[in-house]
């Protein structure tokens, strides 16, 4: 780069913090990697995979088709796990593996929501996509499949089970430090600090009037002061001035047309913040948690009392939203 003033933000992002694309869709990844990691999830899945060409046919007509093909093929190995949920795993996985080429780090891969409180089957959905990724591509070294898990209790003991087998895990949906320092304790690579609620990105006429910028910065704090392994990548933008405040995140993951505007903006000048999340902490901030990270009652009761209980009904939104997706991706399987 010939001078300062031609960096974009993202250059300036990209100077701070690791940037992952929170995409399915090939693109943006090939035109402004390479990336760190690559995030998604079942509605991230949905929208790539509905996706039409100008002539209004689907683009990913044939991938759909072949995950069927493989799904159905294998009964015999995968007898508990009906046809449509594997065609959804298979075709995430083949979305996931066309940005490989774009990619430094992790290809994540959310497992089914509707497991989000069955921790048996979430590990098993978690060691399936390490073992179809594998199959697949036989040459895409499986270690680089990150497994995103939503942040129940259950699901972050599957994350230590995933973890303890060597598959690296993201402890998704996530509101408040309850959560997160259980994320730590049971070895999580990362967590997805929501700065959004969900439901931001599919009513237009909605906005969350308590972003979790506070409880981002206070995670990576924490996770410092504990020397965890865990790193936060917050997640769920609505604009490139919130991108930018968490600039010095250990990751961020940004949707496509975030990069885009990121990418073309110019870093001078640049009149918003850059950082601000974590440059100062706040007072009080509490490292206490042991009390509750191996005790399932009261993890639980602390965290339906987390912020008046926002936390909590801010992941029930979530797991509802992700359900949904979850029944339209089994439902292409048998278009």
């Amino acid at each position: 780069m010939s001078s300062a003033t031609q960096q974009s933000l993202l250059d300036v992002l990209r100077s701070h913090s690791a940037v992952d694309c929170d995409t399915l869709s090939v693109e943006v990844p090939k035109q402004l990697g390479p990336f760190v990691d690559c995030t998604s999830n079942q509605a991230i899945a949905y929208h790539e995979l509905i996706r039409p060409d100008a002539d209004g046919k689907r683009i990913h007509a044939q991938l759909i088709q072949d995950a069927v093909g493989f799904a159905s093929s294998k009964s015999s190995t995968y007898p508990d796990v009906s046809m449509p949920e594997l065609a959804v795993e298979v075709m995430m996985i083949k979305l996931a593996l066309e940005i490989v080429p774009h990619l430094k780090g992790y290809s994540h891969i959310q497992t089914n929501p509707k497991y989000s409180y069955d921790k048996q089957k979430t590990v098993e959905s978690g060691k399936r996509i390490v073992a179809i990724f594998k199959e697949l591509d036989p040459a895409y070294d499986a270690k680089r499949v990150c497994i995103k898990i939503p942040s129940t209790w259950e699901g972050m003991q599957a994350c230590r089970e995933l973890e303890a087998l060597g598959i690296a895990t993201l402890a998704t949906t996530m509101f408040c430090m309850e959560q997160a320092a259980l994320a730590a304790h049971v070895g999580c690579t990362y967590i997805a600090p929501y700065i959004n609620e969900l439901r931001v990105h599919f009513d237009e006429s909605y906005v969350d009037n308590n972003k979790a910028f506070d409880f981002c910065g206070a995670a990576q704090r924490y996770y410092e002061r504990i020397k965890s392994k865990t790193q936060v990548l917050p997640a769920s933008l609505t604009s490139i001035q919130e991108v930018m405040s968490l600039a010095g995140a250990h990751h961020i993951t940004v949707a496509p047309h975030l990069l885009t505007k990121l990418a073309s903006t110019p870093a001078n000048p640049w009149e918003g913040e850059t950082g601000s999340v974590f440059k100062t902490g706040i007072e009080g901030e509490s490292s206490e948690y042991g009390a509750i990270v191996d005790d399932v009652s009261a993890w639980r009761l602390a965290f339906t009392r987390s912020q008046e209980g926002k936390a909590e009904g801010k992941i029930i939104q979530a797991i509802n939203i992700f359900c949904d997706k979850q029944d339209g991706l089994e439902g292409l399987a048998h278009l």
